[in-house]
């Protein structure tokens, strides 16, 4: 049995009104991939920020290898041995790649940056990671993947000797997973212990030594991988209940096409054609860099096409505002960006696409306002104690639940979504398959964009597989549907 690295003995936290972290206890190994898994808003995140020293505990102790550890910021934590990879980008895009490899970590001469054996060791563990990027290019041109593999290049080569990693495969490709998975197996060899906190529960089994589940702000358990039968298993300790999803065929036959696509193109799509009915919920599969955000960017109007797309019959004006009118929405991939005022309340954020329902004369019924608000709090399940809550304090799964509200809210026939499951847990993956397939009962058409197979298989009447902008192939979704042919034909086979 491995040595002891960490030892967490009653760690708690409590914000006004909430106890984030309520009393945990438990160990980790050295020279093991340790898993962290919960639900948004079991207290992972604030576990780990109080590891790396962004917020300070209220009560407990934390030993690092049997003597006290207390972090009084991010690099102090460095400094003693713990870095992070947050799933927040954080990169400067102005500096080049081996600029933000060593970027805090710096050796200059008279302000300039010394050529030395350090650069050369980060440029090789990225080279190991991504090995098409170059280090001399500017951050800037880097897509959101390569940018993700920058960050864990300098984490990895940080030398520490525990790194955690929060999300980090959220933003990069198949490949370039199977690259990470190859290097945090290899860090063991390293005596380097990783702290791995995933939504994604095949990569748990794949990769962790031991994992640990996080609810309510309680631990509630700690075993090896190997002593975890199975996903449902491990699902119902995270949320305390059985969640099942599985795929049931309805006809749509005779419904009317809502939405018609033909021949869409511009820089990444090629000669894109396809048609959404009434209530369908039709899916769109594809590996990252497939197409599928540029497809759904193109459809609401934000990014310029050539080819035509019908709604209701009518030709689509190449302006969001335009579409919005019309009577479609978008949940985009990248919610606090794009999708939310993460510094304005529920009720500020709800009504923003449709302000024109709740106001007269260019003034708010506050009356209005708020008996919506409450309404789409109340519908969507949203956990807050308050409508007047700011969104940035709400969970991942929340916040994406406000997403939804806003477009509800719109009076959308059509709703367009771009990995609207993404950084949330498994508990309000569920919620939000529900919100879905209740609209859908009620006659909105959904697009819906997806990444992660099971859950296009599980969601979609009619799958549509893209690969390097290209519409491959098109099909009914049945149960004895071969998701291997899929994945073979969206890595470019036949």
């Amino acid at each position: 049995m491995s040595a002891v690295l960490l030892e967490i003995e009653n760690l708690t936290k409590e914000f006004p009104g909430v106890r984030a972290v309520d009393d945990v206890s438990f160990h980790i190994n050295k020279n093991t991939v340790h898993c962290l898994v919960g639900e948004n808003g079991a207290g992972k995140s604030t576990l780990i920020k109080i590891l790396t020293g962004a917020i300070e505990r209220t009560a407990g102790t934390i030993l690092m290898n049997g003597k006290a550890y207390v972090a009084n910021n991010p690099r102090d934590a460095k400094q003693k041995g713990v870095s992070t990879l947050f799933q927040e980008l954080n990169v400067v895009d102005q500096l080049t790649v081996e600029e933000n490899l060593t970027l805090g970590m710096e050796d200059t001469w008279f302000g300039f940056l010394r050529k030395t054996a350090k650069i050369k060791k980060m440029v090789a563990v990225l080279n190991a990671i991504e090995p098409s990027i170059n280090p001399k290019q500017l951050v800037s041109e880097l897509s959101v993947a390569q940018k993700q593999m920058v960050e864990i290049a300098r984490a990895v080569a940080s030398e520490s000797d525990v790194i955690i990693m929060d999300e980090p495969t959220a933003a990069i490709s198949e490949d370039e997973i199977q690259r990470l998975f190859k290097i945090i197996k290899s860090l063991k060899a390293k005596n380097v212990t990783v702290i791995y906190i995933s939504h994604r529960l095949d990569e748990i089994f794949e990769l962790g030594d031991y994992v640990t589940v996080l609810r309510d702000g309680k631990h509630i358990e700690t075993q090896p991988i190997a002593a975890v039968k199975d996903r449902s298993e491990l699902i119902t300790l995270m949320i305390g209940k059985t969640v099942y999803e599985q795929f049931v065929a309805r006809d749509l036959t005779d419904a009317e096409n809502l939405l018609e696509v033909k021949n869409l193109s511009n820089k990444k799509l090629k000669d894109i054609s396809f048609e959404v009915k009434r209530g369908e919920i039709v899916g769109f599969y594809g590996l990252v860099g497939a197409g599928k955000s540029e497809l759904a960017r193109a459809i609401y109007g934000a990014d310029k096409y050539t080819g035509e797309i019908k709604f209701k019959g009518k030709k689509l004006e190449h302006l969001p505002a335009k579409v919005i009118s019309a009577g479609i929405a978008m949940v985009p991939e990248e919610r606090r960006s794009q999708g939310l005022f993460t510094l304005l309340t529920i009720r500020n954020n709800i009504p923003v696409m449709n302000l024109g329902k709740i106001s007269k004369m260019g003034f708010i019924n506050a009356g209005k306002d708020m008996n919506f608000t409450l309404e789409f709090i109340k519908k969507l399940g949203i956990m807050t104690s308050s409508s007047e809550k700011e969104v940035a304090k709400l969970s991942g799964g929340n916040q994406q639940k406000v997403v939804f509200s806003k477009c509800l809210f719109a009076d959308a026939d059509l709703l367009i979504l771009d990995e609207p499951t993404r950084g949330v847990d498994v508990g309000a993956k569920s919620e939000i398959y529900k919100i879905v397939r209740q609209l859908s009962q009620e006659g909105k058409s959904i697009i819906f964009c997806s990444s992660e197979l099971p859950e296009i298989l599980n969601m979609c009447d009619r799958i549509f597989l893209l690969y390097d902008g290209i519409l491959k192939a098109g099909l009914a979704n049945s149960l004895d549907i071969d998701s291997e042919k899929l994945l073979h034909i969206c890595t470019g086979g036949q």
